[in-house]
Order: C-alpha cells, then sequence, then structure tokens
C-alpha cells in the first residue's frame, strides 16, 4: 500500500524535492518547451512535475494525479493549478514524438547549466548501464529468436548477468556531474562499438569541442577510438588501457586528416593536434589516477536505479521506455543541481 503523499517542509527528501520541480517552472524552461513544440506550455509544465514526483517517490502515475486531486497543499507544493488526469498524461507521452521529447529534456538539462560562459577546457565521464525490463519469466520462456521483432532483446552485463531489455549510455560533466547527453540502445551492443556515435552526438549538439577530455573505462578500449577521437574531433581520449597496452602501435595509427592542409591556418590545427597527442600521452601514463573521477558516473547510475526506479521498467516499446529514462536522466540532473554533486550525498540519497 502506498503512503500518502503529505507535504512536510521540514523533510530533507521534500526539501530536494521542491528544488527538482523547479527545473520545470522557470520563464527559461517555458521558453524551451515553446521551442519544441509541445502545447500549451502549463500543461506540459504540470505533465512533467507529474512525472517527476511519481518517480521520485517510485509511484504510479494514477496514484500521484489521485493525491493531487484530493491534497491542495500538494497542487500548491507542485505549482499545480489545474491537475492533468492521468489519461491527459499517457496521451502527452504517447503524442509527443521521441525527437520532440529528446530534444525537450536536454533543453531542460540545459537550462541546469546557468547562463553560457565563455569556453573553457572540459572533461566527460562516459558510461553505460543496463536498462531491465520487468518481464514475467515465471509465465513465459523468451527465446533469442522469439524476440526478433521486438524493440528489446536478450543482453549481458557484467553486474546484471543476463536481462532482456537495452543499454543507456550517459555522459556527464566533471566536476558539476551532470547530464549532458543519453542515448538508449537495443540490447546490449559493446560499450567500444559505440564510442563513435556517443562522439558524434556530442559534436551535433556542439558540446565536444577540440582539447577536451572524455574519460571512458576499459569496455571502450580500442586502437582505434583513441586514433579516432584525436583525428576527427582533437579530443584528448582518456579510456583506461587493458594489459599489453603498446602506446607506439596506438600512435602509428594518428595521422593529420589530409582536409586540414585545405585550412590557411593548418599549421595551428597541427600544433593542436600535436598537443592533444602530447596531453593524451601524459595522461595515459597515469591514469589510474583518474579512477576515483571516473567511478563517480557509476554513483549517479546508482542514484537513478535505486532511488529513482531506473532499475525495472515496467514498459515494452523502445519509445515508451526512452521517454521514461529521458525524465529519470531530467530528475537525475535536477537533483544533482540542487546539491547532491559528491560520492556520499550520491550514495545517501540512492539509499533513501
Amino acid at each position: 500500500m502506498n503512503s500518502p503523499l503529505i507535504v512536510d517542509p521540514t523533510d530533507t527528501k521534500w526539501l530536494l524535492l521542491d528544488q527538482t520541480l523547479a527545473v520545470t517552472t522557470s520563464r527559461r524552461a517555458k521558453q524551451e518547451m515553446a521551442k519544441c513544440g509541445l502545447t500549451p506550455i502549463q500543461n506540459t509544465g504540470s505533465v512533467l512535475r507529474v512525472l517527476l514526483i511519481a518517480l521520485f517517490f517510485s509511484l504510479e502515475i494514477t496514484y500521484v494525479v489521485d493525491e493531487l486531486q484530493k491534497r491542495a497543499d500538494l497542487r500548491r507544493f507542485a505549482h499545480i493549478d489545474q491537475v492533468p488526469s492521468a489519461d491527459a498524461v499517457y496521451r502527452f507521452l504517447s503524442r509527443s514524438t521521441e525527437e520532440q521529447f529528446v530534444a525537450l529534456i536536454n533543453a531542460l538539462l540545459r537550462t541546469q547549466c546557468g547562463k553560457p560562459r565563455r569556453r573553457t577546457r572540459r572533461t566527460y565521464l562516459i558510461d553505460g548501464t543496463a536498462v531491465t525490463l520487468d518481464l514475467n519469466f515465471f509465465k513465459k520462456r523468451y527465446r533469442k529468436a522469439d524476440l526478433v521483432d521486438k524493440d528489446y532483446t536478450w543482453a549481458y552485463s557484467t553486474t546484471n548477468g543476463y536481462y532482456i531489455g537495452y543499454k543507456l549510455t550517459l555522459v556527464i560533466e566533471y566536476p558539476s556531474l551532470l547530464p549532458v547527453a543519453f542515448l538508449l540502445h537495443r540490447g546490449s551492443p559493446s560499450d567500444a562499438r559505440l564510442f563513435a556515435e556517443v562522439l558524434a552526438e556530442l559534436k551535433r549538439r556542439r558540446i565536444l569541442r577540440a582539447e577536451d577530455t572524455v574519460v571512458c573505462d576499459k569496455g571502450y578500449y580500442a586502437y582505434d577510438n583513441y586514433a579516432m577521437a584525436v583525428r576527427e574531433y582533437k579530443i584528448i581520449p582518456l579510456i583506461f588501457p587493458k594489459k599489453g597496452f603498446d602506446p607506439a602501435k596506438m600512435l602509428r595509427r594518428m595521422h593529420y586528416p589530409l582536409r586540414i592542409f585545405s585550412h590557411h591556418d593548418h599549421r595551428k590545427i597541427q600544433q593542436i593536434y600535436k598537443r592533444v597527442v602530447r596531453t593524451l600521452l601524459q595522461k595515459l601514463g597515469r591514469w589510474k589516477e583518474f579512477r576515483p573521477i571516473r567511478s563517480l558516473i557509476e554513483d549517479v547510475f546508482k542514484l537513478a536505479k535505486e532511488a529513482f526506479s531506473l532499475r525495472k521498467l515496467h514498459r515494452y516499446s523502445r519509445r515508451s521506455v526512452l521517454k521514461v529514462v529521458a525524465i529519470n536522466v531530467l530528475l537525475v540532473g535536477a537533483t544533482i543541481a540542487a546539491g547532491v554533486n559528491e560520492k556520499k550525498q550520491l550514495q545517501q540519497v540512492a539509499e533513501w
């Protein structure tokens, strides 16, 4: 039986939720909703707040809607004048396209970064985690051949073992730990094969700039990934090396793209490449020092799974799963922006 949602201004959890919901109430947030074409804006904000409350307390949408209709103090707390029906919430989720919804979530995540400022060299942490579907294995046996036409499939991860579902790849900025991008993949494709796709998405959204650093674990290890990141993006790919790693073999794959010689400032670009390679070699020489930094993304995943219901999803289409994952990432970003941005704090909130 679910507990009633009684607002307690002195409770730490309610204080955190209050700061989290603020991500949808600001003037800039409403402007981003309008840009994504989701109207009316007031209704969009109310629906998003219902979804955030449902995930925050791990409750069904119908229960949250019922509680909002019964409790005036909860409506004031959530900044909801007119409570949307459960059907309206589900209709909002079904009618918005994947592109619209992901664009909205990414835009709201950007509002957490504050006013844009002159870019400096930044560091990003990249990792993936399993998104498991809540299927009844006692009622039916699922063979690989049975899932050929499904959005989901059998997969394997070192932490979860065999499961049916998807893989979520998350990119967070260090040291703020704010999520900046996420991708959802069917099954559990190799991290090394996904590396190029993740960098392309970061470049498309103008997040990744020359001489930025991306930190990844050994799952992304491949000589071609080092070379591709330097050659195509001029970034420092600090992928933790495996046993037998040969820096000379890596360097033999790194060549200037011929297209740079068509630029009038090709000498300046050559200097950037040399600086990136030099910095990469220095960081690879002391990669073990970056282990505590990379481990922070695991605490972010723990927060998403343990505190905000990403452990098992009662969804069965990619479109539905993607939207729930997007709301979860937004909730994680808003929680981190509210001040939960250290390892101990992340672990404490995850264990609530």
